[in-house]
């Protein structure tokens, strides 16, 4: 009888101590650096491994050579609208972005971006890409004229290859 109470204490406190409640991963705010391509401290270039350890209130992730991919590996914090695309070395800032920027692109129009950034390197309709220390800057534009998106790379023009 002894024994029959003991293993139920025991596997009630086993029940138990797994219904303990878990912390979520927290970060510190986000801070974009533009010319610096950085998000707190992570470049583009990055490894996979880096940026979880360092930042690690991500969203979703694909690993490193998981099948069924089709951008590579990516860490994604969606609740904050940045994106790391680590195969490809490059970050993607949407225009919800919550945290803090070096420059405020979001509320600049298109023709005021030469302030900040000087001539694009390469243009279209809705994007324009410039060059940086670290690589390029691409800005992606709304109707309105204003930046709606951010991709920082640390890759030139030629050989950049941007998810779809």
């Amino acid at each position: 009888m002894k024994k029959l109470i003991l293993f139920l204490l025991l596997v009630n406190a086993a029940i138990t101590m797994q219904a303990q409640l878990k912390v979520k991963p927290k970060c510190d705010d986000f801070y974009v650096d533009i010319l610096g391509g950085t998000v707190n401290t992570m470049r583009p270039d990055y490894t996979y491994g880096m940026i979880k350890e360092k930042m690690p209130c991500f969203t979703s992730t694909d690993a490193e050579g998981a099948s069924g991919t089709k951008c590579g590996a990516t860490i994604f914090y969606k609740d904050r609208d940045v994106y790391f695309y680590t195969d490809r070395d490059y970050i993607e800032i949407g225009e919800k972005f919550k945290g803090k920027i070096s420059m405020p692109l979001f509320s600049t129009l298109r023709k005021g971006v030469f302030k900040y950034l000087g001539r694009p390197q390469l243009k279209d309709d809705t994007w324009e890409a410039f060059q940086t220390a670290y690589g390029i800057v691409v800005l992606y534009y709304n109707k309105a004229g204003k930046v709606s998106k951010i991709q920082m790379t640390t890759k030139n023009t030629q050989t950049l290859q941007l998810c779809e």
